[in-house]
């Protein structure tokens, strides 16, 4: 389930001076005390993920921008619009918003998704050592191998399963970009590797849609809850689905 909060800024500045670990605090403030408050302080896989901030541009007085909120659990997403609509003004970082409009729908994984966020994963994580196609490794057998087992184990951990893929993860991809992310947290500044995609398609066996969907809300890769891996329907398969 996806929820979409619509608002405007009561100031003008610059896009990058909110960033992923704002919005993420921002979240975790609107559940303390509720059954969810636990989930700051969890180790292991947090199942929830978000968009950018769209449009991309500098925020200026009065104008509108979107944010979108995702996850596999209703009761997670319906707890945040519950929260969200008893609240006309909310703080990323040190500036306020005004919201406008909340919108809850359900999300239904398509043949064809693109990434929203880059999407992160890691290649050692005892080094902390992020994947990377820079420097002419173009392992993408190993890199969807990794993601493969990643998106098993977030959905086994979820739904207490042991569900398994009979197949490979994605049947035909399109490789966008990589890029580099600096996240401030605590006044310490880091680099994060990430990737971006044109398409990533499979056609989707009725058996397995519940874990594409699961998917879908949930994010790609590592590092979901700070809006890393979101995910969205491709509107080229759409369009050529018609």
């Amino acid at each position: 389930m996806r929820l979409i909060i619509e608002f405007k800024s009561l100031t003008d500045f610059n896009y990058y001076d909110v960033n992923k670990y704002n919005v993420q605090g921002f979240i975790y403030s609107l559940l303390k005390n509720t059954e969810f408050k636990d989930y700051h302080d969890m180790h292991g896989f947090k199942f929830f993920n978000f968009s950018n901030i769209f449009p991309v541009s500098n925020f200026k007085y009065d104008e509108h921008k979107k944010l979108i909120i995702s996850s596999p659990s209703s009761a997670f997403i319906k707890l945040l619009y519950y929260k969200l609509s008893n609240m006309d003004v909310f703080r990323l970082n040190k500036y306020y918003f005004e919201i406008v409009q909340l919108k809850l729908f359900k999300s239904t994984c398509s043949n064809s998704l693109i990434s929203g966020t880059p999407l992160i994963l890691f290649e050692d994580k005892d080094e902390n050592r992020y994947f990377s196609f820079n420097g002419g490794n173009l392992d993408f057998d190993f890199f969807f191998k990794r993601l493969k087992d990643n998106a098993e184990k977030k959905y086994n951990a979820y739904t207490g399963e042991n569900y398994i893929l009979e197949s490979d993860l994605f049947d035909n991809f399109e490789f966008n970009r990589e890029v580099s992310i600096e996240l401030t947290i605590r006044n310490n500044t880091f680099l994060t590797i990430g990737n971006l995609w044109k398409e990533l398609s499979k056609d989707i066996r009725r058996d397995d849609k519940h874990f594409y969907n699961f998917l879908f809300d949930v994010g790609l890769g590592e590092k979901n809850s700070m809006g890393f891996g979101f995910l969205n329907n491709n509107r080229r398969w759409k369009k050529n689905a018609k």
